[in-house]
């Protein structure tokens, strides 16, 4: 039987939940126990999927296709275990089990509330997979405090009591401003935090407690004596210049051994944390610098491109240098040029994305980088633009497009060398979408097969001639083009199993010029970058020397 921690929060920067509990995941792997992360978000989005990554950030896609919270990310690229669909649940999911629980009748024509028949729905939740592993981590997304977390909170209460007395405890996480002008920290934040949890009947075991500023002996003391924890139990989380310091940071801060010795685990292994001081050498000592652009829509809130971002990281750690990743709005190259923008960069990134605003900018990008044979990685839409500028500029077909653009604008405009995918193979089965189907359901999501060709620059960057990568896309590259664009020189280096949908494509005159359907940064970790990304910083390190 699992071992769980609740993590709740109070006023914490977005990062805050997330990141400790990635970060602790990590540290009591260096024990050698074995953990999953969950994260239960109290809001109404069913299908994170759905949402505007404006409104929510990146929408990470696990192996088995769930669309879930950018913080399973983090929990993958610090702890290495693969997340599933049963490791995330919105408020708006539970609900809707419970509705169809009531249709089909389980509950006897009962009255349906919210105590017991939701906090009972959410507890099933928690318990999945309770025998797999030694600890269970579940984050409750929000603030302790929002009307929608009532029902989490109350239902981790009675889990709590629930499960053998010492199965469970509650870790949470506050702010501890610092005030300039009278050179001190608050603790008063901390203390209505943790009153507020304790009104709902959960008492927290740890606290960690943000901070700019170290923690002096005399606040810890007051905030245990008034916050009802151990002294030793005030973990303080400072800011660091790389969230891939956290696990050497809360270690040093005996964030681990609070949590062991709240579970009264003497003796507890020792960590080996060599992984962690070897990632941290390799943030530090640095041979050097790319800059590389990221030519996308979503430019203003950088979560939307987060896994992006963070495999870039990746690729600067297995070469030794330091990425310096610049945002460049797409939309700014429909009315301008692209080259005053893009001089100077030594590789491109064009990544996904949905509806028209921005491609012919991505287009745009996506020839500069052909013709300057600058490095050039395009993910999911932005393969699909670097198809349509072959089609366009090397194969005749002026008017090459995307179906989905003409959907959007609701009338036929462009040759479609890019089209709705309708059907295609799933394990044993066969798929079948229609474009009129619910949004939510009409992507390829997760995990599939695709056969590289051999010879080509993407099977020698795998090493092999068979991968597997997430998928989150409902348009595809048309096979009927194959021919006329491998004429001009875009090759086909990667396809399905079945060999009907282009996985990968790459210009053979060029030194370093990749499009993926898929999306191979959610799969990239510190500890082992994904192979394109590492790939991709070394063509930018190169070319960074010639410039």
């Amino acid at each position: 039987m699992a071992r769980y921690i609740f993590i709740t929060g109070g006023v914490v920067s977005s990062l805050g939940k997330g990141l400790a509990s990635a970060a602790l995941g990590a540290l009591l792997q260096a024990r050698g126990f074995s953990v999953r992360l969950r994260k239960l978000d109290p809001y109404l989005n069913v299908d994170p999927g759905t949402m505007s990554p404006f409104e929510h950030g990146e929408v990470f896609v696990t192996d088995d296709g769930a669309e879930t919270d950018l913080d399973l990310g983090h929990y993958e690229r610090f702890t290495g275990v693969p997340a599933r669909m049963t490791d995330s649940v919105s408020s708006g999911r539970i609900y809707s089990n419970v509705l169809e629980r009531e249709r089909r009748g389980d509950y006897l024509g009962k009255t349906i509330q919210v105590v017991p028949h939701v906090t009972n729905e959410i507890k099933d939740f928690i318990g999945i997979g309770d025998d797999e592993v030694d600890f269970m981590l579940c984050e409750i997304g929000g603030t302790v405090g929002d009307i929608e977390g009532l029902p989490f909170f109350e239902a981790i209460r009675q889990f709590s009591h629930d499960r053998p007395r010492g199965q469970c405890i509650f870790m949470h996480l506050t702010l501890l401003p610092y005030l300039a002008a009278s050179g001190e920290l608050k603790t008063k934040p901390t203390q209505h935090s943790v009153k507020e949890l304790q009104s709902i009947g959960i008492a927290p075991d740890i606290l960690v407690c943000r901070s700019e500023q170290p923690i002096p002996e005399k606040e810890r003391e007051k905030i245990a004596l008034f916050c009802n924890v151990r002294k030793e139990a005030v973990v303080a989380a400072y800011d660091l210049n790389s969230i891939y310091e956290a696990p050497l940071a809360y270690h040093h801060e005996g964030l681990d051994q609070a949590v062991l010795d709240a579970f009264s685990i003497s003796p507890a292994p020792r960590p080996d944390l060599t992984t962690w001081q070897d990632v941290g050498d390799r943030i530090h000592n640095t041979d050097g610098a790319v800059n590389i652009a990221i030519v996308g829509k979503y430019t203003q809130l950088e979560d939307a491109y987060k896994s992006i971002k963070e495999a870039l990281t990746h690729g600067g750690m297995a070469n030794r240098v330091k990425v310096n990743v610049e945002w460049v709005d797409a939309e700014v190259f429909d009315r301008e040029d692209a080259a005053p923008h893009l001089e100077g960069y030594h590789a491109i990134l064009v990544p996904g994305g949905f509806g028209e605003r921005g491609t012919e900018g991505k287009i745009k990008a996506a020839q500069f980088a052909r013709e300057r044979k600058i490095p050039y990685l395009g993910i999911c839409l932005g393969m699909q633009m670097a198809v349509i500028e072959a089609a366009r500029n090397k194969a005749g077909l002026k008017d090459a497009g995307s179906e989905e653009f003409d959907h959007e604008a609701g009338k036929k405009r462009f040759t479609p060398v890019v089209y709705h995918l309708k059907e295609w193979v799933q394990g044993n089965e066969k798929v079948k979408r229609k474009v009129t189907d619910d949004k939510g359901g009409t992507m390829r999501l997760g995990a599939y097969d695709a056969v590289l060709k051999e010879g080509s620059k993407v099977a020698e960057v795998y090493g092999g001639t068979a991968i597997d990568e997430r998928h989150r896309h409902r348009y595809e590259v048309d096979i009927e083009y194959r021919k006329q664009l491998e004429a001009c020189g875009l090759v086909f280096s990667g396809m399905s199993p079945d060999g009907r949908l282009p996985e990968i494509v790459e210009w053979n005159d060029h030194p370093w010029f990749i499009g993926v359907q898929f999306h191979p940064e959610l799969k990239s970790k510190p500890f082992k970058p994904h192979p394109l990304f590492a790939d991709f910083v070394r063509a930018a390190v190169e070319t960074s020397r010639l410039v």
